[in-house]
């Protein structure tokens, strides 16, 4: 066991959640090659799961305080590709966002994994770490949302979520940069298609009521 890995193999440890949090989110901001190539990918999905949903959590509180002091009106928008339902904030009840944040992101990171795993299988191959190795990627990657609700910055600075879900999935499936990428940049370009069309038809139907 390396230096700086936690009694799990490098994952979130809940026997020292304080601890173990602050030192996997600087592992994997700023080691991410390291830590994806020594994080275990089968077992139990427990530790990466409450690791994810705390940085959504946070992320969900912050935004509501800075909607409640009129700072925004609306919540940062995180465009991490690994959130399948992006938006838990519920707007004009930042209580109920923070109550509902886990449950709609836990399902958004099964949703983006079981995504994503396919497209290992048929991109990567048969021979590739399993469904496990993609959720821990998923939900690592969800550190993002430490920053995401920051005003106009945020989202952009969540973008390095783009790269560190390439580099979790080149590491823990053992492939190549380029079929991580398209892994991970596939699912990301049908969102923005899908959001360019909702845009058009909303600006379209706003301009023709006039």
């Amino acid at each position: 066991m390396g230096v700086g890995r936690s009694a799990s193999g490098g994952e979130y440890d809940l026997s020292n959640p304080a601890g173990s949090f602050v030192d996997v989110v600087r592992r994997v901001i700023l080691q991410p090659v390291r830590f994806f190539a020594g994080i275990p990918t089968s077992g139990p999905l427990l530790n990466p799961l409450i690791f994810a949903l705390i940085c959504i959590e946070i992320s969900v509180i912050l935004s509501a305080l800075l909607v409640l002091a009129g700072v925004q009106e609306n919540p940062g928008f995180n465009p991490n590709p690994q959130n399948a339902l992006p938006s838990v904030f519920i707007p004009g009840s930042a209580l109920l966002s923070i109550i509902v944040a886990p449950i709609f992101g836990a399902i958004g990171l099964f949703i983006a994994a079981a995504i994503q795993q396919l497209l290992v299988r048929l991109i990567v191959g048969a021979n590739n770490s399993g469904f496990g190795a993609t959720f821990r990627v998923a939900s690592y990657t969800q550190v993002t949302g430490l920053v995401n609700w920051i005003p106009i910055a945020g989202p952009l600075l969540s973008l390095y979520g783009l790269y560190l879900a390439i580099v979790g999935i080149r590491e823990t499936h053992n492939t190549t940069t380029g079929k991580a990428a398209l892994v991970i940049l596939i699912p990301f370009a049908v969102v923005l298609v899908i959001a360019l069309i909702v845009l058009v038809a909303v600006g379209f139907a706003f301009f023709s009521q006039r």
